[in-house]
């Protein structure tokens, strides 16, 4: 598994206590329009945009977004798990998805916007499968929920000019993830933020 650099977001104390360091990766379409919600969560130290799921080395984002490749646009997070959980994680990811949707979230379609939740470890693939089966039952969502969950292989970070593109492109990102229809699902379904 390549392990991702650090982002500009995080400082040297948090480097320094790695024994709290964990990770997820999350696919749920467009990674830019994943970065903002776990950043903004207390405990977060950085988001990566990047690749994952697929079988293919090194992938490029031409290769990814004209589906060349098995992988799908996803994010990976490192967080403090002495501020926040794995369990934490899932439930703001299921806030920021389409998970009814297979091989599409929102405007964008094909396999490599899929939602899916890439484990670890077994202990976060167990987690990821109760808290799926928890949406499930909770019956906000009519349909089957057919987001994949399965253990990562690989995570490769995309280009530079993508990583934290809502504030490096702040303008564009607002026009793309309004005219996407992100934000109207997520209001239709928990109401406003």
């Amino acid at each position: 598994m390549s392990k991702p650099s650090s982002s500009p977001s995080a400082t040297i104390t948090d480097m320094d206590n790695e024994d709290y360091i964990e990770q997820a990766t999350l696919a749920g379409g467009c990674f830019w329009c994943m970065e903002p919600p776990f950043d903004a969560l207390d405990g977060v130290i950085s988001t990566i945009s990047g690749y994952a799921g697929g079988a293919e080395k090194n992938p490029n984002y031409e290769q990814v977004a004209s589906g060349q490749t098995s992988h799908a646009e996803a994010i990976q997070i490192s967080y403090d798990k002495r501020k926040l959980s794995y369990k934490q994680i899932l439930d703001v990811y299921w806030r920021q998805v389409d998970p009814t949707t297979l091989n599409r979230q929102f405007a964008d379609i094909g396999p490599h916007y899929r939602s899916a939740i890439f484990c670890h470890d077994e202990q976060q693939r167990q987690l990821a499968e109760q808290s799926k089966q928890q949406l499930q039952d909770s019956g906000v969502f009519a349909t089957a929920i057919v987001t994949e969950i399965k253990l990562l292989i690989s995570f490769y970070p995309a280009e530079d000019y993508h990583q934290n593109y809502y504030q490096t492109n702040p303008s564009r990102y607002k026009f793309y993830r309004h005219h996407s229809g992100r934000d109207q699902f997520l209001e239709k379904i928990w109401g406003e933020k």
